[in-house]
């Protein structure tokens, strides 16, 4: 991930990351950590850029650190748009993460129960086949 494209990921700053896709950013390029501009706007609730990068066909189902993917870290980071736009777009939903405690064969719904986020709990248990 280069330096103006991380810096636009961090920011959150949509406009800017169109303007890099369109001049032929990698989507799914990744950060030092494995992260992908996806992931990271999912963390942070950057509700705007996930919506835009949505557009690009992004990779929604990679994972770094802890197998933890964008639905997940959405989750985990309390921000409901960004699931349900993750969902709706068909973010894998059973993917479990690893070795980090609280995370270690969890589910993003697992997690969200965990960390008691309600309504992120129940969406994912709607479209994961539960009531």
């Amino acid at each position: 991930m280069d330096a103006n494209w991380q810096r636009a990921v961090a920011a959150g700053d949509a406009e800017r990351l169109r303007e890099l896709l369109e001049a032929g950013a990698n989507v799914d390029a990744k950060d030092r950590y494995g992260q992908t501009a996806l992931m990271l706007a999912a963390r942070n609730g950057h509700l705007e850029a996930v919506r835009l990068l949505l557009e690009y066909a992004p990779d929604l189902d990679h994972t770094a650190k802890y197998h933890l993917s964008a639905v997940m870290l959405a989750a985990i980071n309390d921000r409901l748009e960004i699931v349900e736009l993750l969902v709706e777009a068909g973010a894998e939903l059973r993917t479990t993460g690893s070795g980090a405690p609280g995370f270690h064969e969890k589910t993003a719904l697992d997690i969200a129960e965990d960390l008691n986020r309600v309504e992120i709990a129940a969406l994912l248990r709607r479209h994961m086949g539960g009531t």
